[in-house]
């Protein structure tokens, strides 16, 4: 097709909720949608080559499941609730008259055989939140069609028709007409597409307006239970939408630009734009603008190539010191000309010379409070510079319909990209204007446990579930575990060693620099061990816990087992020494955190019952639990937990980390409690698992100023850890009470470059951020950057007194030339600590230059001072 001189343009912007009458219409809603007006939608597959998708206007259920063939849209499988949402045209009150129609063409050679289903339109669909999204991804409303023997079906009813069987090509037309008593008539025609003749006309049925308030959607709902069939159920085309007071957004559409996230790193941009599958058109292009100098100048532009239909774009020598707009450029070739969409965003300006860093800290999402706007609107009341999403950005049974393990390889790349647009969906105004981290955990790879052993394949013989992550390895074959990890992590900064693991897996552990915080970027599940595989076999182990009451865990400290693997440590090792680009501070970014905090009750073997737990009242104690033993959390191998403690350390590095579905702040213990740093594990945005913790003490005096369950313990493998507050569930008695009652949320984290501080909030989910109790008990929580290392020393080396202007940073070394820690000076005036009585070497440098060297023998008493000119 030749290109056209015009262009037809449209901006894809921020998302825009909806209401039903039944919930009430804020002016704001209002505003959001047009006035109730007359509008006539009419389909337009016919202008585009096949793809593997149905349009920007669309949503559909599964994204697998639908494609464009031959202009038209075409169920691809036979299964139970197939459906297309419309999300551009909304019936708000169910009062307006409707004329619909669809032509359909059934794919199928013997649709007749199932019992049960019905192919045709689902109208008035609403969803669990007031939110198109919500109803396009699990909106249920109206069926109206032919079941699979050809008789009309309206809701339950079952309407008698003279077919035998269900015409091979139909056009299906509703027409609605308000009553004066209430409600609307509703009559039901087929009609032969060829000629228009009607073949049947139903009898005048009475609908209520609630059952036709919301969304509209085309339905292929063929009742299989949980089984699905590759098998072509039936294409539609033609599909009309008109009334005389409809509401209608065109821009509320969802791609072909889905949401972009970025990183800046060391003068390098690196940007990815996640994109519809509609790679198979030929002539389509992406590509990346930026607004300077008043106007928008292309930077790169090239085709959708990727599994995961992403496009990363990649910019050298960044050096922009305002904010800058960017935007995405799709263009999508059509019969009657070139359709141009833009997804706009801003390229934030590195706050190098602000003082505090604010870190978003968002973990944990299943769909229960899909589409999430709480959440967003929440964050975007606080002011935040980067946030970081730290695993679990979606499950295997996010948006329903399971999970596809098996099946051809694309097919299951898109079941994976419903599942990661959903998430965009929810959160691309979180990450539109700032950059952000995204790292993969267990379920984003379609694990509930994962211990990756290097990257080898699980054994799937005994199918996907316990059995085959014990096995250790990934259960999904390479290239879709490559797939899954870049559509995520791509836009991180380039990995510090990108040499695959096994199986040709990719690795993404990298270190990002960014406004004086430099942040280490694990992946601590890629080289774990399999418990299972190196723990005695009985043990028996099975999901990661051990089963047998008498084995205990704690006598196996030194076991070979991987946790973060040599690579990793020996990045670590590196990083912490590194204060580079004018690093001040240093976080760890990690999927989990260096011990088990959570409690069950005494003898559980697995954490099944989770779910099922007793929420108690607000201020009780729950008596009776007793310390897990998870290997799932990084508690386990417990000598490579306290290796890895001693590494991450040395550079006064502070931990933010996700999965564990309960928020904690605590501080680590290697040889005794508070010898190491402290840990922020930010609570779940939505709780698949809400653990808890309430440990065995005496609980007398517990109450919420006052929890019971903070102070020094020792978790089930015997880690020390000092908890010092914990998001303990309780019952709010509010519905839906899988969010009030799972203590749901985010946190926040502010590095104070100045000060050397770390605060860290907690905010409750359904709170508004600016109620005096926004935030969980015990939060917010501030900590030094020395008390990171510093909180227990005993040992003290010379006063020092910085002469001159240049502050440097110091390296503390021990007698066998191994480094204790090292830290750029806030002051000119700094008292170096240690935990053991020696002789130790104190370095200064300054750009990476050692300028100054001094020896001196650590004193548990006074000290002198010295000064030293740099």
């Amino acid at each position: 097709m030749k290109r056209r001189e015009y262009l037809k343009t449209i901006v894809l912007g921020s998302v825009l909720p909806m209401a039903f009458s039944s919930y009430g219409l804020s002016p704001y809603i209002e505003e959001l949608w047009d006035t109730k007006k007359k509008v006539k939608f009419k389909s337009q597959w016919d202008k585009f080559q096949d793809m593997k998708w149905a349009g920007p206007e669309y949503w559909g259920n599964r994204l697998q499941d639908w494609e464009l063939r031959d202009g038209a849209v075409e169920c691809v499988v036979s299964g139970k609730n197939r459906n297309l949402h419309l999300l551009t045209v909304m019936h708000q009150n169910g009062d307006s008259a409707l004329d619909l129609e669809v032509t359909i063409a059934v794919k199928h050679f013997n649709l007749d055989s199932y019992k049960k289903g019905c192919v045709g339109m689902l109208l008035g669909s609403k969803g669990k939140f007031d939110d198109y999204r919500s109803a396009a991804v699990f909106g249920k409303g109206l069926e109206v069609g032919l079941s699979t023997k050809g008789q009309l079906q309206v809701g339950e009813q079952e309407i008698k028709t003279p077919f035998s069987e269900i015409p091979k090509t139909f056009k299906l037309q509703i027409k609605t007409k308000p009553l004066k008593s209430g409600g609307q008539s509703l009559i039901v025609r087929i009609l032969n597409p060829e000629n228009n003749k009607e073949l049947f006309e139903s009898p005048k049925l009475e609908v209520k307006n609630e059952d036709l308030a919301g969304t509209f959607a085309l339905l292929s709902n063929i009742d299989l239970g949980w089984k699905v069939e590759d098998k072509p159920t039936c294409s539609f085309s033609d599909w009309v939408i008109e009334g005389n007071a409809l509401q209608e957004n065109e821009t509320q559409l969802f791609g072909p630009v889905c949401f972009a996230q970025y990183t800046l790193n060391r003068g390098k941009l690196k940007l990815m734009a996640q994109c519809s599958p509609f790679e198979s058109l030929s002539g389509h292009s992406v590509g990346l603008e930026i607004f300077k100098d008043g106007a928008w100048q292309t930077i790169s532009k090239g085709e959708l190539v990727n599994d995961g239909r992403n496009k990363l774009f990649e910019v050298e020598n960044w050096r922009e010191i305002s904010d800058v707009p960017y935007r995405v450029c799709v263009e999508l070739p059509q019969s009657d000309g070139v359709k141009r969409y833009y997804y706009e965003g801003t390229i934030k300006a590195e706050p190098k010379d602000k003082e505090d860093l604010n870190i978003a800290v968002l973990n944990c999402n299943m769909h229960y409070g899909f589409p999430d706007q709480d959440i967003v609107d929440n964050l975007n009341k606080l002011s935040y510079d980067v946030c970081v999403f730290l695993g679990d950005q979606f499950y295997e049974g996010t948006g329903g319909y399971g999970v596809q393990y098996q099946g051809e390889y694309d097919k299951r790349c898109l079941d994976f990209l419903r599942k990661w647009m959903m998430f965009g969906w929810s959160y691309r105004e979180v990450f539109r204007h700032h950059p952000c981290s995204i790292i993969t955990d267990d379920h984003d790879v379609f694990h509930g446990n994962l211990w990756g052993c290097g990257g080898t394949h699980a054994d799937v013989s005994l199918g996907y579930g316990s059995k085959a992550q014990d096995s250790g390895g990934y259960k999904m074959d390479a290239d879709w575990v490559n797939m899954a990890q870049f559509t995520q992590t791509g836009h991180l900064p380039d990995p510090y060693d990108a040499t695959p693991v096994k199986q040709g897996i990719n690795v993404y552990y990298t270190q990002w620099d960014y406004a004086g915080v430099s942040f280490a970027i694990l992946e601590d599940r890629k080289f774990k061990s399999a418990p299972k595989t190196v723990l005695p076999e009985e043990a028996d182990v099975f999901n990661g816990f051990i089963r047998n009451t008498e084995f205990d865990i704690k006598k196996h400290r030194d076991i070979d087992a991987e946790l973060l693997g040599e690579r990793q440590e020996t990045f670590l090792k590196n990083w912490v020494d590194d204060w580079s680009n004018d690093t001040q501070m240093k976080i760890l970014l990690s999927q989990t955190n260096f011990a088990t905090i959570a409690t069950l009750p005494k003898g559980s073997t697995s954490d099944d019952v989770v779910p099922k737990l007793y929420v108690p009242e607000k201020g009780e104690y729950v008596e009776g639990d007793d310390f897990t033993k998870d290997m799932d959390s990084n508690g386990w191998p417990q000598k490579k937990r306290d290796e890895s403690l001693e590494i991450i350390r040395k550079g006064f590095t502070f931990h933010i980390a996700g999965d564990q579905h309960l928020g904690t702040f605590v501080q680590y213990g290697v040889e005794e409690h508070g010898d190491s740093g402290f840990a922020f594990t930010g609570p779940a945005l939505n709780n698949i698992w809400p653990r808890r913790f309430w440990p065995p003490v005496n609980a007398a005096n517990h109450s919420v100023e006052n929890p019971a369950y903070t102070g020094d313990y020792e978790d089930g493998f015997g880690n020390k850890i000092s908890v010092h507050a914990v998001t303990n569930p309780y019952n709010h008695h509010k519905e839906p009470a899988i969010l009030y009652n799972r203590s749901t949320g985010f946190g926040m984290v502010s590095v104070n470059k100045k000060k050397r501080t770390i605060t860290s909030s907690c905010y409750q989910r359904f709170k508004d951020i600016n109620e005096t109790d926004a935030q969980y008990p015990g939060w917010p929580i501030t900590v030094t950057q020395e008390d990171q290392l510093f909180k227990k020393a005993k040992y003290k080396l010379p006063k020092v007194t910085i002469s001159s202007d240049v502050l440097p940073v110091i390296r503390v070394v021990d007698e066998q030339g191994d480094l204790v820690y090292s830290l750029p000076l806030a002051e000119k005036i700094f008292l170096p600590k240690v935990y053991k009585e020696g002789n130790y070497t104190m370095q200064f440098l300054v750009d990476n230059e050692l300028k100054k060297e001094i020896k001196a023998k650590s004193s548990a008493g006074n000290v002198e001072a010295i000064s030293i000119w740099i």
